[in-house]
């Protein structure tokens, strides 16, 4: 069936033995249901097919049967086709925000019952209280497995593209309500990744260019001058495991008070001045 689908997310690829690499792509309808387009190749379709982040496209896809999770299809590569420029983030991510906020938004906590109904395994929430980020030291070099499929020919003896792994692990820390006793959630987001080794080149440093995504995600993507939110999906294998996999992050509106009260400072203010 072909869909159009505005893409909300996409994950730092991985190695696959079987299709070059992977990346977990998710997008929404436009009343703000959501869809998994897996496997995705991302860096291997053609230049005219990479769909960037709040673009909507076009594409045939149908349920993939190896993948139980009720939002996974699978995405005829070749049938997708780029509806227009990404929205922009203009009027405080106006056009964006009526797509991805049109749904009603569970807790995280509500989210890991409903999986394990079988219900879903993809969401948006709105973190209560964001605690911190957790930096883990990893190996930078791929295993075995992965190392292979990395640098194995393909078969048009086209070679594969270099596909650094990042070698921290970033997980935020944080509680979905009141009475949450808290989750560690590992981020998986494309853009973290690029923002990682941008600043360890710019830096020269990996343990800085760690503490310098820390901040960007943490300091800034979840101020108290933004409205935060998390994508959260499962991963494919591990029931009910659960990771970020990108934010949503426009500043804060005012509430018609607040807008009163600097109102009505205004208005003294311009008396006192007249």
């Amino acid at each position: 069936m072909l869909e159009r689908i505005l893409i909300t997310v996409k994950t730092y690829p991985h190695p696959s033995e079987r299709y070059q690499e992977l990346v977990c792509t998710a997008g929404m309808r436009a009343d703000g249901t959501f869809v998994r387009l897996y496997p995705v190749d991302f860096r291997y379709l053609p230049i005219e097919k990479w769909y960037k982040k709040y673009q909507w496209i076009d594409v045939e896809l149908y349920k993939n049967s190896k993948d139980p999770r009720p939002e996974s299809y699978r995405p005829i590569t070749d049938t997708i086709t780029l509806i227009g420029e990404p929205l922009t983030t203009a009027n405080n991510w106006a056009e964006r925000k009526k797509i991805v906020l049109a749904q009603p938004r569970p807790t995280m906590c509500e989210l890991q019952e409903l999986n394990k109904q079988d219900l879903t395994s993809l969401g948006i929430i709105k973190p209560y209280l964001v605690k911190g980020i957790k930096i883990e030291q990893v190996t930078s070099e791929w295993d075995t497995k992965h190392y292979n499929a990395l640098v194995q020919l393909n078969l048009f003896d086209q070679e594969k593209k270099p596909l650094k792994k990042i070698p921290f692990r970033f997980s935020y820390q944080f509680k979905c309500s009141k009475g949450c006793a808290g989750h560690e959630m590992s981020i998986t987001d494309w853009e973290l990744g690029v923002l990682y080794f941008n600043e360890e080149k710019r830096l020269g440093s990996p343990s800085d260019a760690a503490e310098s995504v820390k901040r960007k995600y943490l300091e800034d993507l979840c101020s108290s001058e933004k409205d935060t939110y998390f994508y959260v999906g499962t991963t494919y294998k591990v029931y009910n495991s659960w990771i970020v996999l990108g934010v949503f992050y426009p500043k804060k509106e005012q509430t018609s008070v607040q807008n009163r009260n600097v109102s009505s400072k205004m208005r003294r203010l311009v008396s006192f001045i007249n």
